[in-house]
């Protein structure tokens, strides 16, 4: 056991909670305007291809984070589009903007670098490996102070909780939900962006791997707060990490190694285990997936 719980494993919890960290905080603004937002896999994985595709045309990785950043806000318009203007069911267009996203990036890697798997590898001096790490966890403290001491935040927890309400009070809900999946696209982007020119170097076909669900599963865990969204952005980037360190270090009763797909599995177990005992003790907003449309 000392060979699993060392100072590399808290470092790897650091690094594999912040793509966690900020798709879970772009979800907790869309889902506290009352928007179930199920595409934070498809933004991430918008922001994790544009990220490195921009990177490697310009050589500069400001440059493909900015990109990503646009490119998640686009994908979260067209699901703030649907759901808020269309009134279209928020879970379905969320699903169809995933289904998307793992083709459509693989589509343009072809097109654009002739190989449908991958990007072309980035330098190291390309990359930005700490950068978002601080930002991710600034943006907690940003997140708790914008939606506990702002304006901005009193409305959208109102949009969030009792439209109804909020619109006689002369607030545009409309406006707030579309502010809110906005900023929920460009922090998932930024998640994304992170996989791909900060743990690693280039963008491979679904390399979020589920991140964005277990995003959503820490939000929900976290109960839409930022604080508690930070800590189970954190658990979950522990078991991660801890799975990673167990590969080869932790072995069967008869010696042999525990077949790597099994070890591959905790963090998902471990997903399906907090939702299923925890989400009935969580209060989502009100009015969470239910379109509003303005009386007239």
């Amino acid at each position: 056991m000392a060979d699993l719980f060392t100072v590399s494993l808290i470092w790897s919890t650091i690094r594999l909670s912040t793509p966690l960290i900020l798709a879970a905080l772009g979800g907790l603004f869309s889902e506290r305007s009352g928007v179930i937002n199920i595409a934070l896999e498809g933004m991430m994985l918008a922001g994790a291809f544009t990220a490195a595709a921009m990177t490697y045309a310009t050589g500069n990785p400001w440059v493909g984070l900015l990109t990503a950043i646009g490119a998640g806000a686009g994908v979260a318009a067209i699901h703030a589009v649907a759901c808020i203007r269309y009134r279209a069911d928020q879970v379905v267009v969320g699903t169809a903007i995933n289904i998307l996203m793992i083709g459509l990036p693989g589509f343009l890697s072809g097109a654009f670098f002739l190989s449908s798997g991958s990007t072309p590898q980035l330098p190291i001096e390309q990359l930005i490996p700490l950068a978002p790490i601080v930002m991710a966890f600034a943006f907690v403290p940003l997140t708790w102070y914008a939606l506990y001491r702002t304006p901005f935040g009193l409305r959208l927890r109102a949009v969030g909780d009792n439209p109804e309400a909020a619109d006689a009070a002369g607030i545009d809900v409309a406006k707030i939900r579309y502010t809110g999946v906005l900023l929920s696209g460009a922090l998932a982007a930024m998640g994304g962006a992170y996989l791909s020119t900060g743990q690693s170097s280039l963008f491979t076909r679904n390399m979020t791997s589920g991140r964005g669900f277990i995003a959503l599963a820490a939000l929900i865990f976290g109960k839409w707060k930022p604080t508690q969204t930070l800590l189970a952005c954190l658990f979950f980037g522990f078991t991660e990490a801890l799975t990673i360190q167990m590969q080869g270090v932790v072995k069967l009763p008869s010696g042999e190694d525990i077949p790597v797909q099994f070890i591959q599995m905790v963090p998902y177990v471990l997903t399906i285990i907090v939702l299923a005992g925890f989400i009935g003790h969580s209060r989502a907003p009100a009015a969470l997936g239910v379109p509003y449309a303005k009386e007239r």
